[in-house]
């Protein structure tokens, strides 16, 4: 198969996974060299074994961060850190992506930057919503109290314990406004962990107070 024949058949994916290429290979043998081959010239891009996208210059879309990382690792949703700053709640602009799965812990890197997955249990994957991205394409990020919440269990170490300042001087939370706290404590709730409960608790105080 030549690379225009695979362009045109690709070029209206976002991604191009080992599925498509098995569907229009046709039982090519040498599609796997191919893929070397047009890799070293630059005119694919391996995201991760098995998945590619082509380059900036043939692609038709220029895919988001937060639709790479839902599509590089799933079941997951962008969580924590970048989700934080998404929704900026922390002044910092964070590069890395970071997702929660029920998978393993995972990391990839790729020409697009650095995804970084974190394991939650089956009961704690939950507090996400379907948003759009700039492409139209549906992608799943945490709703902003999960984002909060899924940060403080999964670095539990830094809040547990801790005065409330930690919010401010630590990790400078902003625009706590944004948050319901109903649901803030409900969900802290479902985690059924003590420890995060009493800091969603002491959250809840810390934003009475810098309203």
């Amino acid at each position: 198969m030549k690379y225009l024949e695979f362009k045109n058949a690709v070029r209206d994916f976002p991604l191009i996974s080992l599925t498509h290429i098995s569907h229009i290979s046709r039982g090519n043998n040498t599609i796997k060299t191919q893929l070397v081959l047009w890799q070293k010239k630059g005119l694919i891009i391996k995201l991760k074994k098995g998945l590619y996208i082509l380059n900036d210059k043939d692609r038709k879309y220029e895919p988001s961060k937060i639709f790479l990382a839902n599509n590089l690792y799933s079941p997951s949703y962008v969580s924590t850190l970048y989700a934080m700053s998404y929704y900026d709640l922390i002044p910092e602009m964070v590069v890395d992506v970071t997702s929660c799965t029920t998978k393993k812990t995972a990391k990839f890197v790729n020409t697009f930057g650095t995804f970084v997955y974190q394991h939650l249990k089956t009961n704690l994957f939950f507090g996400f919503k379907e948003i759009e991205d700039e492409n139209g394409f549906p992608v799943l990020i945490a709703e902003p109290e999960k984002a909060i919440l899924d940060f403080i269990y999964l670095n539990m170490h830094d809040f547990k314990k801790k005065e409330e300042d930690i919010f401010s001087l630590s990790y400078r939370f902003q625009n706590l406004d944004i948050l319901n706290k109903k649901k803030l404590m409900d969900f802290a709730e479902r985690f059924e962990n003590p420890d995060l409960i009493d800091v969603a608790k002491k959250l809840l105080n810390f934003m009475k107070k810098v309203r």
